[in-house]
């Protein structure tokens, strides 16, 4: 039955960005689905109660420190993860940070910060995870996109430079990994209240906006990712690689 292909028992995944916000929504998802969990970020508060509250869906969880823009420590990671539960079956990278500029104000600072942990982290961690899964003869890979991967928003050209990016690195190693069964795919986010987003939520007038915007007239709440997740991550997805699925109430359709 299909339902049975998207249940993820006996799977092992890596929620990178998973203490909190969207990413802490997927890996609840995956969670639910039955996959044992690793969730990573780079300072261990919110980790470890993250991983209690995983538990309770009667998973194994694992809290994990990472800094994206270490290679050293992405693979150390990867590492603890395969060690500890002997496989690695689903990455998905959700980390991410955003620096609101004008272009014209953006300096070499904020590139290759924002770069690092937005491109350049992502980048390695599949690489990281990769090696793992062609020795096991498939895998799944989710990465985050945005609507920034097709849309110019003022003061935010850095972040939709990385997104655009995340897109086509999909696209990339979807089509090198398919030979050895691993799925490259991405979900982009349309609005959701989260620490990244909450200055637009605060102002009435933007929050409005938005609202005004999305055919479906409501942001994103972290339970509207888990659909398009779950079914990257498992086999009810198998024929699906280097797409990216917006999940935006509409946005880009409107």
């Amino acid at each position: 039955m299909v339902i049975d292909r998207l249940r993820l028992d006996e799977k092992v995944a890596l929620v990178v960005g998973g203490g909190r916000g969207l990413g802490k929504g997927m890996a609840e998802a995956l969670a639910q689905a039955g996959a044992d969990v690793a969730i990573a970020a780079r300072t261990w508060d919110q980790l470890e109660s993250t991983a209690e509250e995983l538990e309770k869906f009667g998973i194994r969880a694992l809290p994990v420190t990472v800094e994206m823009q270490s290679l050293r420590t992405i693979q150390e990671m990867v590492d603890k993860v395969v060690n500890h539960y002997g496989q690695l079956d689903i990455l998905v990278n959700a980390s991410g940070m955003n620096i609101r500029k004008p272009v014209t104000e953006v300096n070499e600072s904020d590139w290759e910060q924002l770069m690092a942990v937005n491109l350049k982290g992502p980048f390695f961690c599949c690489q990281a995870a990769a090696k793992v899964m062609i020795e096991q003869g498939k895998g799944k890979i989710i990465n985050t996109a945005s609507l920034t991967s097709e849309l110019g928003f003022p003061n935010m050209s850095m972040y939709g430079i990385s997104k655009g990016g995340i897109s086509q690195m999909t696209k990339a190693m979807a089509v090198e990994w398919a030979p050895f069964k691993i799925n490259v795919n991405a979900v982009g986010p349309g609005y959701y209240r989260t620490q990244m987003t909450a200055p637009l939520f605060n102002n009435p007038d933007k929050l409005q906006g938005l609202l005004d915007r999305i055919p479906q007239n409501r942001t994103g709440l972290p339970q509207d990712l888990a659909g398009a997740v779950i079914l990257l991550a498992s086999q009810a997805g198998d024929y699906i690689t280097g797409q990216t699925i917006y999940v935006d109430g509409g946005w880009l359709a409107g």
